[in-house]
């Protein structure tokens, strides 16, 4: 199993910066790709970014050029540079870690970003 836990929730205004972070651990070994998805109310989850274990990275159409997602193999956490941002990026966003030894999906409980002024 692997445990996520995210950090970095805040509220911003529009324009700012936020930079959110994500610690995994347990069966880290076992990880194939890391990212993030959001979630506002009333919605399906969307992935925003997601990074593979020989460190290729996709991202959602809605946040190229401002989002960059990173890895610290060492520390074993991940991050979300968020820059530029929209009172359309305001969500949950949850931290998650596929696992090629028992094929599932692991999630965060998720940090609130919310960008208002």
């Amino acid at each position: 199993q692997v445990q996520l836990v995210e950090s970095g929730g805040d509220l911003v205004q529009p324009g700012g910066s936020l930079r959110l972070s994500c610690a995994y651990s347990g069966s880290t070994f076992s990880i194939k790709t890391l990212g993030w998805y959001r979630q506002t109310p009333g919605k399906q989850r969307e992935l925003v970014a997601m990074l593979d274990s020989i460190g290729s990275t996709d991202y959602a159409d809605s946040v190229k050029g401002r989002f960059t997602i990173s890895k610290d193999g060492v520390q074993n956490t991940i991050s979300l540079q968020m820059n530029n941002l929209k009172p359309e990026d305001t969500a949950v966003y949850f931290c998650y870690a596929y696992s090629d030894f028992d094929f599932m999906k692991y999630w965060g409980k998720g940090t609130l970003v919310t960008v208002s002024s």
